[in-house]
């Protein structure tokens, strides 16, 4: 028996609940520490059932007392609050001998971040970070090409991501939320770090980093909502550019990798789960559909990946460095985007 403790019940702390019932079954105990014991149940797609108990509906127990929780002597913690409370969280779990899945980003500074890793250290213990698309078919499937250099030497790459905050999460004022508050650590750029992430797992750390753009729409929030990154990464032979477009104001949402090299490109969208692969000299276009690809996917390789860690004592696929190091990233694209 796997005992697991949920530290905040929104979304993803309601996805990863239901997704470790489906995965461990019998074999997980699930408890749930909350503070605002909000009555909300909130499902895959993100509709909301208000006035529903969350407790009641996945049969779990419930703490209100973090010390409490963690007296309960739990295998992992999963940490899901507010970005800003994640590493202080991430601490308290790791004192107590808990491994860790921090959802993205690792945290909204650097305070704490080096304790935890002392204590992540002493205590052999797993300490995963929630940058799920990395367990995407499509994006393992570029990961693949640049690792065989299939395209060659990078000459330049463009990621891009915008989705309009106000409908993230329909079920809540956007101005609550924590993507919107500074306190809470919320922001453009930390909370849609995935693309930080995969720049970083294709191209390793920037040699430099430049960002432009801040609160520039009517959105009532004072953290940036736009945000345009200029990394320059080291390539084989010669330095590159990778592009990173983020915002809080696409309505449909818009998402696609493109990323070129001196034997052929590659092309990928998010929403229509097409790959479009083209190499020189022929330059013919291979077209890979995912389909039949779900969302929750991603989820459940990735919490299979975080479980196995455990039982096997292996490092996470991504590890408490990896999260550190797109934190670094994000923390100097923001003090680019201030900087006059």
């Amino acid at each position: 028996m796997m005992k697991f403790l949920i530290c905040g019940m929104g979304s993803i702390g309601q996805r990863h609940t239901r997704i470790l019932k489906k995965l461990i079954g019998d074999e997980a105990e699930i408890a749930a520490y909350r503070s605002r014991k909000l009555d909300i149940v909130i499902s895959d797609t993100l509709e909301a059932k208000q006035g529903v108990n969350p407790e009641e509906f996945y049969n779990i127990r419930s703490f209100t007392d973090f010390v409490a929780a963690l007296e309960w002597k739990p295998d992992a913690v999963f940490v899901t609050n507010p970005i800003s409370m994640h590493v202080s969280t991430a601490i308290a779990a790791a004192r107590a001998g808990s491994h860790i899945f921090i959802e993205k980003p690792l945290a909204h500074s650097m305070d704490g971040v080096k304790e935890l890793q002392e204590i992540v250290k002493e205590k052999k213990l797993v300490c995963m970070i929630g940058y799920q698309l990395r367990f995407h078919p499509a994006y393992k499937k570029i990961h693949s090409l640049i690792e065989k250099q299939i395209l060659g030497d990078i000459v330049m790459a463009d990621l891009h991501f915008g989705e309009w905050l106000p409908g993230m999460h329909p079920y809540e004022d956007y101005r609550d939320s924590h993507a919107a508050r500074s306190d809470q650590g919320g922001g453009a750029i930390l909370c849609l770090s995935h693309e930080l992430d995969i720049a970083y797992w294709l191209f390793g750390q920037p040699k430099s980093i430049y960002a432009a753009g801040g609160h520039l729409s009517s959105l009532e929030m004072d953290v940036e909502d736009t945000a345009d990154i200029t990394l320059l990464c080291e390539g084989n032979s010669s330095s590159f550019p990778v592009h990173i477009h983020l915002d809080f104001l696409q309505k449909p949402a818009h998402r696609y990798i493109h990323i070129v090299g001196d034997k052929g490109k590659i092309h990928f969208d998010y929403y229509t789960n097409d790959l479009r692969i083209s190499l020189l000299p022929e330059g013919k276009e291979e077209v890979v559909s995912y389909s039949d690809f779900r969302r929750n996917d991603m989820f459940e390789d990735e919490l299979q990946s975080f479980i196995d860690s455990i039982k096997m004592g292996t490092p996470p696929p991504v590890p408490l460095e990896d999260g550190l190091a797109v934190l670094q990233v994000a923390l100097n694209a923001r003090a680019s985007l201030t900087a006059e």
